[in-house]
């Protein structure tokens, strides 16, 4: 379509300068003349491949508008471009009055021009689902009953088959571990920022990564059972199910329509019943009134609004996809947040470092902790290496199996271990300290040097240094925000009471957070959901306004109705401040675009023709030209005050 209107656009553009040069009314504003033998039916030739080609998609609108009984911008436009056409035909074969060719065709570029801009502003197919499918791997590798494997289409895969999972693939089905222990990543899925453990008898899920060792998984679901289908048929119905509501400009059309039919109406009994003017006389009034009651400015006065703001919001960190929802943002009485990746970091870093007898100074603590971990891949491990300052060798390393590593390093035998193996051990440490830092959703791990606990380690997903800011202007501006979350309990509510957030929903399934954002809403409140993963989708979809982060997953942004480019959750209330000042702007245009019909209308009708004042359609045209110049500076001053 966006391609149509363009094509449209520039056709009509090109047959409007000839239907200008050849208008005798534009003739007689410029003093010129151009007349010459059979001008008149050339004219009314271009006009009519302007108003069938250039105003079809116009004309087929009205005519949907009129049997949904939902008269809007399409309506206006179709009847004021008819009105002139076959008025203006019809003076062509000798009725008394003047040739409107040139204001149809005007109205039909400028209509079709602003078509164009708005259409291209908020063109955003979905390809939510297809990024959902495009998680599962297009290969597994099933092993067969003689212990040898194949490489097949996950298609292929049915109830029951075995399959081998390598360490950095992709799991393709739901199933049960058989076989070997490794780490998962679920975080696109259920928003998990710490990878699971999976041993034998252990669940997996089609689509999380399979990080450390290989695995052998029995699969029992597949298809639409599995889990990732069910999160698809979630993300559908949602975004099925939302309302689409006329916009700012077919609201303001629909009260033109009437006053264009009602005017158009009133003219004509009036000059027909009550006065002694002639029938020409009162046709060329009523025509008048109805083509001026659809001002060319209307076209413009909200996609110019549209272009300016969404080119504003790209330079701004967000791009807005779906216009209607980002109208309504200004509207909104709670935002929700997803937790991991959004208001934290979504990655383990270290927070804390207790030192409990000061042998070592807390950088060689770090630094001792880091050489032993540097050959393993855990989370854990990572975000230690990635800490500490210095890089020094580890000689005799070894894995103590489900409770740390070890090795020598520097001359010192050291140890990174779990609470479980100094609780086995039966080693002395300061427990209020460290159960302290654990109630704050942090990992501890613990190093001893030497066979003695030297201190201990802390981890965790640090909270964005702009979130509190965000929660803050968001309350400034009236605004609820709520956590949504996967994580514990423990770790949700340590990162709300930091942030000053006012609801917490923890430990939520992925299926459950579409039916917490309908909670919310059912307290009355419109709701945005701003979340970066797959598990986020369905309640990106079905929140009153999806906001995505960027940098999440290619789902969460097709599903968003707003992506924010950055991982910045202050750009949630740049969002709902810029939603606020376009909303404004478009208000004021409609007035400007508009506005000027409270005088021309009546002057056109011809209220003062007692005292020989009457609006002639050039006047009009130069008030509808004033009006469209007001409207596109006005349009340009809107800005983001950040």
């Amino acid at each position: 379509m966006v391609k149509d209107f363009k094509f449209r656009f520039w056709w009509v553009l090109g047959l409007t300068i000839p239907i200008l040069a050849l208008s005798p009314m534009i003739q007689d504003f410029l003093g010129v003349d151009w007349r010459f033998a059979g001008d008149t039916w050339l004219l009314a030739a271009l006009s009519t491949v302007v108003y069938f080609f250039g105003g079809w998609p116009f004309l087929s609108g009205l005519v949907s508008e009129l049997r949904q009984k939902l008269p809007g911008m399409m309506t206006l436009i179709g009847l004021a471009i008819s009105v002139a056409f076959f008025y203006s035909m019809f003076v062509v074969f000798g009725l008394e009055g003047h040739l409107l060719f040139w204001e149809l065709s005007t109205l039909v570029a400028i209509m079709l021009l602003g078509h164009w801009i708005e259409m291209r502003s908020v063109m955003s197919a979905s390809a939510a689902l297809e990024k959902l499918a495009e998680l599962l791997p297009g290969k597994a590798h099933r092993i067969n009953e003689d212990g040898s494997t194949e490489e097949v289409p996950v298609e292929e895969l049915q109830v029951g088959d075995h399959i081998l999972i390598k360490p950095g693939e992709k799991i393709p089905a739901d199933g049960i571990v058989i076989e070997g222990s490794t780490n998962v990543n679920e975080a696109m899925l259920t928003g998990e920022s710490l990878p699971v453990e999976k041993k034998e008898d252990d669940e997996v899920i089609g689509g999380a990564v399979n990080e450390e060792g290989s695995i052998t998984v029995k699969i029992h679901k597949t298809g639409d059972e599995s889990f990732l289908s069910q999160v698809i048929g979630l993300v559908r119905q949602a975004q099925e199910s939302k309302s689409k509501t006329q916009d700012l400009a077919n609201r303001a059309a629909f009260w033109l329509t009437l006053v264009a039919i009602t005017g158009g109406l009133l003219t004509f009994l009036a000059w027909t019943l009550f006065t002694g003017q002639e029938l020409n006389f009162a046709i060329n009034r009523t025509v008048t009134v109805m083509v001026i009651a659809c001002p060319h400015a209307l076209g413009l006065a909200i996609p110019l609004v549209v272009s300016v703001s969404t080119s504003l919001a790209a330079t701004n960190g967000f791009l807005i996809r779906n216009r209607t929802a980002f109208e309504l943002a200004r509207n909104l009485d709670a935002v929700i947040f997803d937790k991991t990746g959004t208001l934290t970091e979504g990655t383990f870093t270290v927070t804390d470092i207790l030192n409990f007898n000061g042998q070592v100074s807390d950088d060689e603590l770090l630094n001792f902790a880091a050489a032993v971990e540097v050959h393993s891949e855990h989370p854990i491990a990572r975000g230690i290496v990635e800490k500490s300052g210095e890089k020094w060798k580890v000689e005799d390393f070894n894995s103590i199996t489900g409770k740390g590593v070890e090795g020598n390093v520097k001359g010192k035998a050291v140890k990174v271990v779990s609470p479980g193996y100094v609780r086995d051990e039966q080693m002395d440490y300061p427990q209020e300290q460290v159960e302290e830092i654990s109630s704050q959703g942090k990992t501890v791990v613990f190093v001893v040097l030497d066979g003695e606990l030297a201190g201990a380690i802390a981890l965790g997903d640090q909270i964005r240094s702009e979130s509190r800011q965000a929660v803050s202007r968001l309350h400034e501006m009236d605004i609820q925000c709520v956590m949504l979350t996967g994580d514990n309990r423990q770790t949700a509510e340590y990162v709300a009471k930091e942030l000053g957030i006012d609801q917490v929903f923890a430990e939520v399934l992925p299926d459950e957070k579409a039916d917490k954002v309908k909670e919310v809403q059912s307290q009355g409140n419109i709701v945005a959901m701003t979340g970066d993963g797959v598990n986020d989708a369905p309640a990106l979809a079905s929140a009153d306004v999806g906001i995505a982060i960027g940098a999440g997953s290619d789902v969460a942004v097709e599903t968003g109705d707003i992506v924010l480019v950055r991982n910045n959750p202050e750009d949630v209330a740049h969002v709902i401040q810029l939603s606020r000042a376009t909303y404004s702007k478009m208000v004021q245009n409609l007035f400007w675009a508009t506005g000027y019909n409270v005088v021309a209308i009546p002057l056109a009708a011809g209220v003062l023709f007692a005292w020989g004042v009457v609006l002639s359609p050039a006047v009009g045209a130069v008030l509808m030209s004033l009006s469209t110049i007001i409207v596109a500076i006005n349009a340009r001053f809107l800005k983001l005050e950040t």
